[in-house]
């Protein structure tokens, strides 16, 4: 637009903040919600702009987007400073808390699918491959968990001996390993099978029970114990 548009030049009913109060939080789009929690747009943009243009930035998918800007990342777009850039990270650790606090009231490590849930935010957004072991007790309890790979998760540099030493000083009975399909499709790979059956494998030999190898894809999941895998 060549005249820009101030917030106070809205229509009473098309102003986020107005429209939160009368209608909720619901009604507000997600650039809307955003212009909410910016509260001020930078000179000559108003606060729906600025909230639009970070959401889009670069081709970037609209709010699971926030998820992928670092700090020094949102800095770099015009009108996002120190502030603003902190209150975006801060606004996308906070919903992924919300999330997995939500998801953690019916988490179960008998239960693939509450597991998958609950580390969902933690994983599906991460552009490289996380590996992560989940140790438990006899009772199935969570006694610890670690990272064990990070970057392209490989057979050959994920040995069976490393990734059982933690869990035997743990005096874990049961392991679960999950990581993250960053293409968002969790079809298992080759390499994911035969990681799976290694890992097994040399568990059973020291008395340790692989419980499930559960993949992370974008709000979806496959669990080799649901799959017959395992």
């Amino acid at each position: 637009m060549n005249q820009k548009v101030t917030m106070k030049e809205i229509p009473s009913a098309d102003r986020p903040y107005e429209k939160c109060e009368k209608l909720g939080a619901g009604a507000l789009s997600d650039t809307e919600l955003l212009a909410v929690l910016l509260r001020t747009g930078t000179r000559g943009e108003n606060a729906l702009e600025l909230a639009s243009r970070i959401l889009y930035h670069n081709g970037e998918s609209g709010i699971l987007g926030i998820h992928q800007f670092s700090i020094e990342r949102l800095k770099k777009i015009h009108g996002v400073g120190r502030v603003k850039a902190v209150q975006l990270s801060c606004i996308s650790e906070l919903a992924k808390r919300l999330s997995k606090a939500s998801a953690g009231e019916l988490l179960s490590f008998e239960n693939p699918d509450s597991i998958a849930r609950y580390y969902m935010e933690d994983l599906r957004h991460e552009k490289q491959e996380i590996m992560k072991l989940l140790m438990l007790n006899s009772k199935s309890k969570l006694i610890g968990e670690t990272n064990i790979s990070k970057g392209t998760v490989n057979a050959s540099l994920i040995t069976p001996r490393e990734l059982f030493i933690e869990a035997l000083q743990k005096n874990a009975v049961f392991v679960i390993i999950l990581h993250n399909h960053p293409s968002g499709e969790p079809t298992p790979s080759r390499e994911d099978r035969l990681i799976t059956r290694r890992i097994q494998d040399a568990g059973a030999l020291i008395g340790i029970e692989l419980l499930d190898h559960i993949i992370i894809g974008n709000n979806c999941y496959v669990s080799f114990r649901e799959e017959g895998m395992l």
